[in-house]
């Protein structure tokens, strides 16, 4: 199961629990908890070692604001600003949330013992291997170190655990 497919399993897990969703007895926070612990696992399933691109994520973001509107009873036509649905909620972005898986299993590989398969075989790319034409698959180590960058987080903090935790932590608001 890879990025392409994400939307179509976890709308097929929403299905499931649409009689607690849709109940408008039922509060928004804890509609928002059924999606953290129930939905958002779904879809972020094998995330950490997917080499996304902006159209994963953005299908990703698209299917998640459109089960958060649907928990709120909104419409597009409501012009309810997103932020507004997620602190109703009480959700993170699922961007942030999958670069945090990213990273946390990055820590998990950097604190094994450097000959580990697990370690070789992630980090290191065959280098007589030939490709074809055009421009090179994106990998995840390449999106790892965007990641990094982006975060503003060194490399060398992930073999302290608690610290690296303490750094990749996304906080539902």
């Amino acid at each position: 199961m890879g990025p392409d497919s994400i939307p179509i399993e976890v709308w097929r897990c929403l299905a499931r629990g649409r009689y607690v969703l849709c109940d408008k007895k039922v509060p928004q926070r804890l509609k928002g908890k059924f999606y953290r612990t129930a939905i958002r696992p779904a879809m972020l399933y094998g995330a950490e070692c997917w080499p996304t691109k902006r159209r994963h994520v953005q299908q990703l973001s698209v299917a998640e604001m459109r089960m958060l509107c649907w928990f709120c009873g909104h419409t597009r036509r409501d012009r309810v600003r997103n932020e507004e649905i997620r602190d109703r909620v009480g959700v993170a972005p699922i961007e942030e949330k999958l670069i945090q898986h990213r990273l946390r299993w990055f820590g998990h590989v950097q604190r094994r013992p450097p000959e580990a398969p697990m370690r070789s075989g992630v980090l290191k790319r065959g280098d007589n291997v030939k490709r074809s034409r055009g421009r090179p698959r994106l990998t995840w180590d390449e999106t790892v170190k965007k990641d990094l960058k982006e975060w503003n987080i060194a490399k060398e903090l992930a073999m302290n655990r608690s610290a690296w935790r303490l750094a990749i932590n996304v906080p539902e608001p």
